[in-house]
């Protein structure tokens, strides 16, 4: 007896094709449905692009501007999800090009003045835990942690994390691969 298969990709139970089609349309809760699907997933998506929140949440208001104003673009050649990320990769490359621009520093590209898991925030094994992991997840190459995360936060198929990232569903899947034997890596030297 085979076991039933089970589907990898979420966005398969919830179709966005009447979505689109109402918001086509001009449907505002149609638009709005939209964006609470999928604002997630593009928002970390761009934290993981951008590595900084304030403007990854600046960068998804602008998706979803750019997005919704060109939804009569959208030719479902992909799952509206992929085509939001593709929008959602483009619009962080201009933040950065701008960003650059401006030369702007923030206290996260200041050194640390202590060790983190020293302070009283980190008192918890669990906030501990995901401090290592979070700081394990940052030092992997932007593509590793990118296909790591869609997978394992997102539940994105390789297919839709090639589009994402800009690569083939064969390299999404060997980035992957890659960032997860990196991660464990990472992670026994430092619990050592």
């Amino acid at each position: 007896m085979t076991a039933p298969m089970q589907n990898p990709d979420p966005e398969e139970d919830r179709p966005d094709g009447p979505l689109v089609q109402r918001a086509r349309a001009g449907d505002r809760g149609a638009m709005g449905e939209l964006i609470n699907r999928h604002q997630g997933v593009v928002y970390r998506f761009l934290v993981g692009l951008l590595g900084d929140e304030e403007l990854a949440a600046d960068t998804t208001q602008e998706t979803f501007v750019r997005a919704l104003g060109n939804i009569a673009g959208f030719r479902g050649d992909s799952t509206f999800r992929t085509w939001l990320l593709a929008i959602a990769r483009n619009e962080a490359r201009g933040a950065m090009r701008r960003r650059v621009r401006r030369r702007e520093f923030t206290l996260d590209d200041a050194p640390p003045l202590q060790d983190q898991a020293a302070g009283p925030e980190h008192v918890t094994l669990g906030r501990a835990e995901v401090g290592r992991i979070r700081t394990a997840l940052d030092s992997l190459p932007p593509k590793q942690k990118m296909s790591v995360s869609l997978r394992l936060f997102d539940g994105l198929s390789f297919r839709e994390i090639g589009r994402a990232i800009d690569s083939s569903e064969g390299a999404a899947r060997v980035n992957y691969h890659h960032g997860i034997r990196r991660l464990r890596e990472l992670l026994d030297d430092r619990g050592n």
